[in-house]
């Protein structure tokens, strides 16, 4: 019979203290605020421009996952620090560009302009993200840089 002792932290307290790193704490607030967004136009006339909102929420689940389990560390035929910076990147700018159309367009329907309103957030969030990872990608070039003096 197998022991069944527990060998590792169970993946309820990775989720708990995977929350509390400020790369975890972005990721759930991405989550959160799409899942706000999304709900904000479905119950708007206009349902079109949840397809943002639901692609960005799912990306940011599996980055979220993928993060808090580390396989980021066992899986190492993708650079997960570029395509996060990417995913950040895109969803910032896709987030700021749909809001823009929503709140300028969106007389009459209160819902869509909360939508909007709710994506520029998140596009800031998403663009704050972008910034942090471009810092880790920056931070780590200094300090891998090869030395380029050639006396020795």
């Amino acid at each position: 019979m197998a022991d069944t002792t527990a060998s590792g932290p169970s993946c309820l307290e990775k989720l708990k203290s995977y929350v509390k790193t400020p790369k975890g704490f972005l990721l759930a607030a991405e989550i959160l605020i799409s899942f706000i967004i999304i709900i904000c136009y479905a119950a708007s006339h206009y349902g079109g421009y949840s397809a943002v909102a639901i692609c960005e929420m799912i990306f940011s689940m599996v980055f979220f996952g993928i993060f808090m389990m580390e396989l980021d560390k066992q899986i190492l035929v993708v650079n997960w620090v570029w395509t996060d910076l990417f995913r950040a990147g895109i969803g910032a700018l896709l987030y700021i560009i749909t809001s823009l159309i929503c709140v300028i367009g969106g007389a009459g329907d209160g819902a869509r302009i909360a939508g909007g309103v709710f994506g520029l957030i998140a596009g800031l969030l998403f663009g704050y993200d972008t910034y942090t990872i471009f810092q880790q990608i920056k931070s780590t070039r200094q300090h891998t840089a090869a030395s380029t003096d050639d006396r020795v």
